[in-house]
């Protein structure tokens, strides 16, 4: 029993990283997977702050599309507003939206209306991807309460591309004040251009506005949370010294209710490395069977998120292989003073003891 309880503790540790780092990672990736299905290959944002996340302003005014229209190799531009508002409905308080001109936007990023219709223009209308419409339980007709005012849900649409909830860009535009403007301009390039080119090309005609490619949008986002990787060292830190209390504990405990086992040994003529070794085994076998449970219970949690949420969790390779390291070599300095305690008992004191 007090194996297998062992064997969980150590599976809560290796859960703890592997979840979390997997969490962390996976729901970077899935909104960074979004921002980049737009279709299109550049974000063109006004200079100062990059504008991704929905932190940045309505500075870009609209005038400026047919200036970057004149670039050579620029098929199409489009307008966008992204805004990150406060709502109830939110666990972190928090939603991304966008603001856009529908047909101008589906002309690029290739989204269909799947049920309902599209919004009015100006109207406190949204429309609502399906996998999120599913994970909140919206319905077409319903109501989505931002801005301190109800907002109607009338469609849904896919693929998911961008924030998962869209209003007009000019009911966004009138809330903020900000009409004529906006956060971002999406633009398409000619084929046979690439991406580097049009956005040498692009920056070279508008020095002073930022020129992102949606390929690199991963970095743009881990460089806008620096502590982010902090934070999982940390995680990773504390797991492994879970792990080694664990298995210091129990190991600890194997020893002293073995005391006598051990005089056995030594008086049959086993050297005090042998019988480290004997004990190091069990606990790097504990730790072992402690990792695979919790990578196991992982992969099931994963399941059952993925099932019932749009969270991801991300399960990379080098985080498993790095959990084996740590749990093994926790496991292994967690045995270590019981260890030398086993290897260091005298003989005859051993098989006297009771």
């Amino acid at each position: 029993m007090r194996t297998v309880v062992s064997v969980l503790g150590i599976a809560v540790g290796v859960l703890l990283i592997v979840f979390t780092v997997g969490l962390a990672n996976g729901s970077m990736r899935e909104k960074v997977s979004r921002e980049a299905n737009v279709n299109a290959e550049i974000f063109f944002c006004p200079g100062g702050p990059i504008c991704v996340g929905g932190s940045g302003a309505f500075r870009l005014p609209l005038s400026m599309i047919d200036e970057v229209k004149k670039v050579d190799g620029v098929k199409s531009v489009v307008p966008l507003g992204q805004k990150m508002i406060s709502v109830s409905d939110s666990k972190t308080g928090q939603r991304m939206i966008d603001g856009i001109n529908f047909e101008d936007y589906a002309s690029i990023v290739n989204i269909k209306i799947e049920a309902g219709r599209k919004f009015e223009e100006g109207a406190d209308e949204v429309i609502v991807d399906t996998a999120f419409m599913r994970q909140m339980d919206f319905k077409i007709g319903g109501g989505m309460k931002m801005w301190d005012r109800n907002f109607e849900i009338v469609g849904s649409y896919e693929p998911a591309a961008g924030a998962r909830v869209k209003v007009p860009l000019t009911t966004m535009q009138k809330q903020l004040s900000t009409e004529d403007k906006a956060t971002a301009f999406l633009v398409k390039i000619k084929e046979g251009r690439t991406p580097e080119e049009m956005g040498s090309a692009i920056k070279e005609a508008f020095p002073d506005n930022h020129v992102v490619l949606t390929k690199d949008m991963e970095e743009l986002y881990l460089q806008s949370i620096p502590a982010l990787n902090i934070f999982l060292d940390v995680i990773i830190g504390v797991a492994a010294i879970i792990s080694s209390m664990v298995i210091l504990l129990t190991m600890y405990t194997t020893v002293s209710e073995r005391t006598r086992q051990i005089g056995i040994m030594k008086s049959l003529g086993m050297s005090n490395v042998q019988i480290v070794w004997i004990i190091t085994k069990e606990a790097l076998l504990i730790s072992f069977c402690g990792i695979v449970t919790g990578i196991a219970l992982t992969y099931i949690l994963q399941f059952l998120l993925s099932y019932i949420t749009t969270l991801t969790v991300e399960m990379k390779l080098n985080v498993i292989l790095t959990v084996f390291l740590v749990g093994l070599l926790g496991g292994a300095i967690g045995a270590l003073y019981p260890a030398l305690r086993a290897a260091n008992l005298d003989a005859v004191e051993a098989l006297n003891y009771e």
